[in-house]
């Protein structure tokens, strides 16, 4: 389950834009907890985008969601160091996720990693695509575009130990057409870490084909899950009887 925020509230647009007020962030972390979701990622997408001003992300509903939560949870968003982890670790964050900073300086990860662990470091890979089949690295909540190949960067996060990579194909985002399969795929079969698809869920079928033939490790969801198209029970169960394993709602 992958929550934006926004000024402390959820919100969710589509391939970055035109964002919509979904709710309280805690209610809507609860209401997935109890659906019975593995794991909640919270991108602060205003902390993401406002590099200029330095804003780390607002620790104080990091806290309240550490309070009132109690299945893991990840904050990202205006990362740029190991201070800036601690605080959202000590706030309650079980898991920190890196994007902007790390394009522009990988080893970021690493220090991180070297004392909370490669496991609590993610590399939030915010991807679009420049052809057919390949894709560049954005920054700043996907404003700006660089000319980084996505699959070249995700190697090299590997490298500075990053644990896992969360994969977000803007050009997916929020149109619930479906995961990008083969781009997703070529990630995954690209580096040695967990890969979790994150854009596009429209449908339980969307879930199982990211990753059956994505071979991602995990998948995110949210304009769905938001609206009751779908709820975390849906897609276990049916990711169940299509012979996936996962953890029982």
């Amino acid at each position: 389950m992958c929550l934006d925020v926004a000024k402390g509230r959820v919100v969710k647009g589509t391939q970055f834009k035109d964002l919509k007020d979904q709710g309280d962030l805690v209610d809507l972390a609860l209401r997935y907890a109890d659906q019975g979701a593995d794991e909640i990622a919270f991108l602060d997408i205003e902390a993401s985008a406002e590099a200029a001003q330095e804003r780390s992300t607002r620790l104080d509903w990091v806290e309240r969601v550490a309070r009132h939560l109690f299945v893991p949870f990840s904050v990202g968003g205006g990362v740029r160091s190991w201070s800036d982890a601690l605080r959202l670790l000590d706030s309650g964050a079980d898991r920190i996720s890196v994007g902007s900073a790390a394009v522009a300086r990988p080893e970021v990860l690493g220090e991180i990693a070297s004392r909370a662990g490669a496991q609590a470091v993610i590399l939030s890979l915010d991807a679009r695509h420049s052809g057919p089949d390949r894709c560049i690295v954005t920054r700043r909540g996907g404003r700006e575009d660089t000319t980084i190949d996505a699959l070249d960067f995700a190697r090299t996060a590997v490298a500075h130990d990053a644990g896992e990579i969360l994969l977000n194909v803007i050009d997916s985002d929020g149109t619930r057409a479906g995961f990008d399969i083969p781009y997703t795929r070529t990630i995954a079969e690209g580096v040695s870490v967990p890969v979790i698809a994150s854009g596009g869920a429209g449908r339980v079928e969307d879930f199982l084909a990211v990753l059956k033939e994505g071979k991602a490790a995990a998948a995110l969801g949210a304009g769905v899950f938001h609206d009751g198209t779908l709820t975390v029970g849906n897609v276990k169960t049916f990711l169940t009887k299509h012979g996936v394993p996962v953890r029982p709602c």
